[in-house]
């Protein structure tokens, strides 16, 4: 189980639109990967709309924004395109990073028990340490899917 303090454990894959993703490429800037259930979903949208809207604050505090899911990339590339999120969707279609970061395995909604994604966003700091997580059996607190943006920036001390 990964905890604030961890090193934030290393992946390689995609992005939606097929370029490379190195996690340790990031080294230097503060990160905010946030793995979320499904594309176009209202939890999922609501969530990512959040970032979206306070984007500049993020990008205009050295902190980049990328968001992790399963599914395929038309998927990942109709749900950017539609909600006109400026951040990256990378590419989870076996869920290897979900299970890397501990955030995949069962859940239950209306009675039903399935597995997938279970909604949690890592803080990581420029030396590529965890620094906080919401969501998650670790996480300090729930992820509000409408406020998430307003989270996250409360924790790094940044304004709106």
């Amino acid at each position: 189980m990964i905890k604030v303090g961890d090193k934030a454990p290393d992946f390689e894959t995609t992005t939606a639109s097929g370029e490379r993703f190195k996690l340790s490429g990031l080294k230097g800037k503060r990160v905010l990967l946030y793995f979320y259930p499904k594309d176009d979903t209202p939890g999922c949208t609501a969530e990512a709309c959040s970032i979206r809207d306070s984007y500049a604050a993020f990008a205009g505090n050295n902190a980049v924004v990328y968001g992790v899911s399963g599914g395929p990339s038309k998927s990942h590339q109709d749900f950017k395109k539609k909600y006109n999120l400026p951040f990256p969707l990378l590419m989870d279609e076996d869920f290897r990073i979900a299970r890397l970061y501990g955030v995949y395995g069962m859940k239950q909604m209306y009675g039903k028990d399935y597995v997938g994604i279970e909604r949690t966003s890592f803080l990581i700091n420029q030396e590529g340490n965890i620094e906080a997580i919401f969501g998650g059996p670790e996480g300090m607190e729930k992820v509000n899917t409408k406020e998430h943006a307003k989270q996250v920036l409360e924790v790094w001390g940044l304004k709106l």
